[in-house]
């Protein structure tokens, strides 16, 4: 064979050789869009967004529901509180009852302010039986109401008034100055009632106090009734003037029932605000806190 032969048989091996590396070339080109589109059907049927109907997705789309129906919280709810309203604070009393333990002073009522008659209310008397030198009796008499709503945060209106029952014995208990502290619990007014009583010795003379704490329902009434023989009279007996206290008591709790239709119901709707906390407002001081002084000036100025 001639060298010339041989050289162009060379040079088409060599052309043969180049055109299947392009054939290759171009399938493997080819076929690369083919397999990213299947990647990507591949993926988007697993991204378990919920619209692809995969089972994946169907699966993390119920876990995510789950979830937030267990994080999510029920609507708190409480009792409806029993007495929407308070009577008028100087009427609760009959005019026998105020005869008997303000004899005197019948017609001396003073209701205490209040910016909330349904929510607070009070209101006091005053009696000064003077006799000249045989001396004179003094008497001192209050009745404050507190009623509380039934809230979804603060509680159950009777919950609330049991927690301030138990706060106006403890203020009664620790009055300043008190001598012979005494508390007796008695039945028959109210869900709970009990009875403080102790002296205070002042420079009119000796003042005995009576302090009934009654909780009805969602309402706590507080009598407070001191008595004092003064200018050389004897003192008062003292279970005279708690069993007067206690009858006084009694009434103010029915005045409430009547105030409210009668008898306590659990119809009332829970209140969507909370009401005033007992020691804001009027009634921030104890009345037990106070009585004393407001009998020892009473006596005093006449």
């Amino acid at each position: 064979m001639s060298e010339g032969t041989m050289q162009r048989r060379a040079q088409r091996d060599q052309r043969d050789q180049r055109a299947k590396r392009l054939h290759r070339v171009l399938v493997c080109a080819a076929a690369v869009p083919v397999m990213l589109v299947a990647a990507g059907c591949s993926a988007d049927s697993g991204s378990g967004d919920g619209s692809g109907g995969g089972d994946a997705g169907k699966d993390r789309k119920a876990e995510g529901s789950a979830s937030a129906s267990a994080s999510a919280s029920p609507s708190p709810t409480v009792r409806a509180a029993a007495y929407r309203t308070l009577p008028e604070p100087c009427g609760v009393l009959t005019k026998k009852t105020l005869a008997d333990l303000v004899p005197e002073g019948t017609k001396s009522g003073k209701e205490g302010t209040s910016s909330d008659t349904q929510t607070r209310g009070s209101c006091s008397w005053d009696s000064l039986d003077d006799n000249g030198v045989k001396g004179s009796q003094f008497r001192w008499l209050n009745v404050s109401m507190l009623r509380f709503d039934s809230d979804a945060t603060r509680g159950a209106g009777d919950a609330l008034a049991r927690d301030y029952y138990t706060k106006q014995l403890q203020d009664a208990q620790s009055a300043e100055d008190a001598k012979g502290v005494k508390t007796d619990p008695f039945t028959g007014a109210g869900d709970e009632a009990s009875v403080v009583t102790y002296e205070l010795k002042k420079k009119e003379g000796t003042f005995k106090q009576q302090t009934v704490v009654v909780r009805a329902e969602n309402v706590v009434v507080t009598v407070d009734y001191n008595g004092a023989g003064l200018a050389g009279d004897k003192s008062p007996d003292v279970a005279d003037l708690v069993k007067d206290a206690k009858k006084a008591a009694k009434e103010a709790v029915a005045a409430v029932a009547e105030a409210n239709g009668g008898t306590a119901t659990g119809s009332a709707a829970p209140s969507g605000s909370s009401s005033k906390s007992p020691s804001s407002g009027s009634s921030a001081k104890s009345p037990s806190a106070s009585a004393s002084k407001s009998a020892s000036e009473s006596a005093a100025e006449s």
